[in-house]
């Protein structure tokens, strides 16, 4: 029998608004109902924060990174 992870704390709420950001054309009403599923959630589970696991390994003073479309 394999383990199973654990799914953590309204992450599938996180992950659908965290993909519809980054869908092309932004649908903002389809974005803003998934940040209010996830409102939700985050208030009903009492979630104070979300941490992402390799932050939690990362030594001190490395930044991150973004890039930029050419515009």
């Amino acid at each position: 029998m394999e383990k199973q992870n654990p799914q953590p704390v309204c992450g599938q709420e996180a992950l659908l608004l965290l993909n519809c950001v980054t869908e092309s054309p932004y649908d903002s009403e389809k974005c803003i109902r998934f940040l209010q599923s996830l409102r939700e959630c985050v208030l009903s589970k009492k979630v104070n924060k979300f941490v992402i696991p390799s932050q939690e390994h990362a030594s001190e003073g490395a930044g991150g990174s973004a890039t930029k479309q050419p515009s």
